[in-house]
């Protein structure tokens, strides 16, 4: 009933419907500001996603029991702290974890939805005879035909969550370009405000090559995702990232590192094919380097934390501003092509029935007639059995082997013999 006064009122009225275009948007920009926050942790094999997750998962347990702790009656303070307490308090809750990859043996956190729980990674490779890459992936598939049932457990928990965090499987390419991944991310975006964490091996980046193989993936994730985008440069407590900063800064001051590396130049003194292509490539990488946050943290020591915690949340206002229009200009564009299927599946049929109308005798011939009988005779009564019954007699019938001019082969007769040695097979005519 809204939506009829709503439409009304626009056909009336420019002014009303700016009005409530206006007003859908802040109710829009609202409800998002009000579900709790998807974090996709996305990164190669050994970058420390599985820790990540375990450290943010203890600062925000952390968070909460010490704003628990100073919410306590007795704590003292005044109003105005009291608030703030109380703010954080709503903030700060502890999150819900997703864990989506199979083959881990043991996780330094607990999860809320676990996919071990539901699907048997080692009875996958053993049933369908599948390598380790292979049973992740089918297994990652299976656990997503039941996803949409995992999506409703996480729904029914928004209202006590601030974070959703999933962890995605240590193969990267598993989740980032199999079918079941991407249904995943469409699926987790679609129903929460969504940021993708990127995690970065900082001590193996420090070499110009690595460091381009990184942002290129990183890149090439970006875009087939169009979510927000964070670079989290872990393990910065061994090799610190500002060098990894600089790079993406100052061009030039990658373009140094790139000629001091040892394979810069060959055995002639020529540049090599590969330092040409990464000179180029980060010059096409100045523009992603613009619009990408990215952050420097410690799974081991915790440091970086809050400010990547600022960044997610910063993340938020570019989901609503950025990835929900275009949700909902892709959604549009899926209904105008299944309508414009429609459409053209309705003018072909009637335009067959056209053709079919200006047939002569057509209308005639497609009606039914209620008098025509197919089983009986003139009278309307069944013939009977004796009547539609030929005899034969069996002497009148004719020899195969006149009738076919001595064509006629006696197959039995030739299984008969000793392996048809002696038969004369007639010569084709």
């Amino acid at each position: 009933m809204d939506t009829t006064t709503t439409g009304t009122q626009s056909l009336a009225h420019p002014t009303a419907n700016a009005n409530a275009n206006a007003d859908a948007d802040a109710a829009s920009g609202s409800e998002t500001s009000k579900k709790p926050m998807a974090i996709i942790t996305i990164g190669m094999a050994g970058a420390g996603k599985s820790t990540f997750v375990q450290r943010i998962n203890s600062y925000l347990h952390s968070l909460s029991d010490s704003q628990g702790a100073a919410a306590e009656p007795g704590g003292g303070g005044s109003s105005e702290t009291n608030e703030e307490e109380a703010e954080g308090q709503k903030t700060h809750r502890p999150p819900y974890v997703l864990n989506l990859d199979p083959a881990v043996t043991r996780l330094p956190y607990e999860a809320n939805i676990d996919i071990r729980d539901t699907v048997n990674y080692a009875e996958v490779m053993k049933q369908y005879n599948l390598g380790p890459n292979g049973g992740i992936m089918t297994a990652l598939n299976l656990f997503t035909t039941k996803f949409d049932q995992v999506l409703d457990l996480v729904e029914k928990r928004a209202d006590e969550v601030d974070y959703v965090i999933l962890d995605t499987p240590g193969q990267i390419e598993i989740f980032t370009w199999s079918a079941s991944g991407a249904i995943i991310t469409d699926a987790i975006a679609s129903s929460f405000p969504t940021v993708v964490a990127y995690i970065i091996d900082t001590p193996r980046t420090n070499a110009p090559a690595t460091f381009m193989s990184n942002m290129l993936y990183a890149c090439s994730i970006l875009y087939k995702t169009k979510l927000p985008f964070i670079l989290v440069f872990n393990k910065t407590d061994v090799q610190p990232h500002e060098f990894a900063l600089e790079w993406m800064e100052d061009f030039e001051a990658f373009q140094e590192a790139l000629a001091t590396h040892g394979t810069a130049r060959d055995a002639e003194g020529e540049p090599t094919y590969m330092n040409s292509l990464m000179n180029s490539m980060s010059l096409v990488l100045d523009e992603f380097y613009k619009g990408i946050k990215a952050v420097g943290v410690s799974s081991f020591t915790g440091a970086g934390i809050p400010e990547f915690f600022k960044a997610v949340e910063a993340s938020r206002e570019e989901y609503t501003t950025l990835y929900l229009p275009e949700l909902a200009r892709a959604k549009q564009r899926r209904e105008a092509k299944v309508r414009e299927a429609k459409e053209e599946s309705m003018r072909r049929l009637m335009r067959d029935l056209e053709v079919d109308r200006k047939k002569p005798g057509f209308v005639e011939r497609d009606k039914w007639d209620p008098n025509y009988h197919d089983d009986e005779g003139e009278d309307g009564e069944m013939e009977d059995e004796e009547d539609t019954h030929v005899n034969v007699d069996e002497d009148e019938l004719m020899d195969p082997r006149e009738a076919f001019g001595g064509q006629y082969i006696d197959l039995t007769r030739a299984q008969r013999s000793a392996g048809g040695a002696d038969m004369n097979w007639p010569r084709p005519v």
